[in-house]
């Protein structure tokens, strides 16, 4: 198969053989060998309606994007649609290193009476979740500064206009961390098992409860949006589906709170051209 429509990556991987998939890093990001479905991120025109079909789940997204799923044997057909203009395979995602506070310069923005604190501004982080038991995250009364978290790992409840994971509320959250960490993890099981999604939100807008003030991070008086992305596949990381769909639902959130909303995303890759500009 060679389809213009379809990206380059998508094409080799639909015309390798399985073995040669496995001994990739790539090819296989965003295929499950199971069903031989695939998620790709789709540019579209037009109603969102066309998008659908038999066997073909569809998550669209703002600025005329879309997550869809569908049989590896229907891609072809699919990219044929006249409003399909064009289909990208996944790339995994990796950590990114973060410069400390000071190198930054926040610890002059944060100084004096007229400092900067977060304060009536939301700030999200698309990552490998949060410990939502964290003092940092938390307000004085012992009640969570999380307002949503979406778990993509945990199936059940997703968020509406969503297919995968859970969402828990603020609510939710509280009724958690009333009961203690033994009993409020069975109630809301969301984890961080890495650190990652904790320690940038931390960063970011940590209290600094847990350290007395002295780690407090930058937008420390912000109310907090929080995306776990899905399960880790291909060497443990997750995909570019998952961190659209979650830069989307927080977009979505802070315009329904009528917000301003600052993301974070600490994870990359360095898939593209790397061809210098003449």
């Amino acid at each position: 198969m060679s389809d213009q429509k379809v990206d380059n990556l998508l094409n080799l991987s639909m015309d390798a053989t399985p073995k040669e998939r496995e001994k990739s890093e790539n090819l296989n990001v965003g295929y499950d060998p199971e069903t031989r479905r695939w998620d790709v991120i789709v540019k579209y025109s037009g109603p969102e309606s066309g998008l659908a079909g038999v066997g073909i789940e569809v998550v669209p997204l703002l600025g005329g994007y879309a997550v869809v799923t569908l049989p590896e044997a229907e891609i072809d057909a699919y990219s044929n649609r006249e409003q399909i203009e064009f289909i990208e395979k996944p790339k995994r995602l990796y950590f990114e290193t973060l410069e400390e506070r000071a190198a930054s310069c926040i610890l002059p923005v944060q100084a004096g009476n007229d400092g900067l604190t977060g304060e009536e501004i939301l700030v999200g982080v698309v990552d490998s979740g949060v410990d939502y038991f964290h003092p940092d995250f938390r307000n004085e009364d012992g009640s969570s500064r999380i307002l949503k978290l979406w778990d993509q790992s945990i199936p059940g409840n997703p968020p509406e206009g969503y297919i995968r994971g859970t969402e828990y509320t603020k609510d939710k959250i509280d009724e958690a961390l009333a009961f203690g960490e033994t009993e409020g993890r069975h109630l809301v099981p969301t984890r961080d098992s890495s650190g990652h999604g904790t320690a940038v939100l931390g960063i970011a807008a940590g209290n600094g409860r847990a350290s007395d003030g002295v780690n407090r991070g930058i937008a420390y008086k912000s109310d907090l949006l929080v995306v776990k992305m899905g399960n880790a596949r291909e060497n443990s990381f997750p995909r570019t589906t998952e961190l659209m769909e979650g830069i989307d639902y927080l977009v979505r959130q802070a315009t329904q709170m009528r917000k301003p909303i600052a993301v974070n995303i600490s994870f990359g890759n360095n898939y593209g051209s790397h061809e210098p500009y003449n």
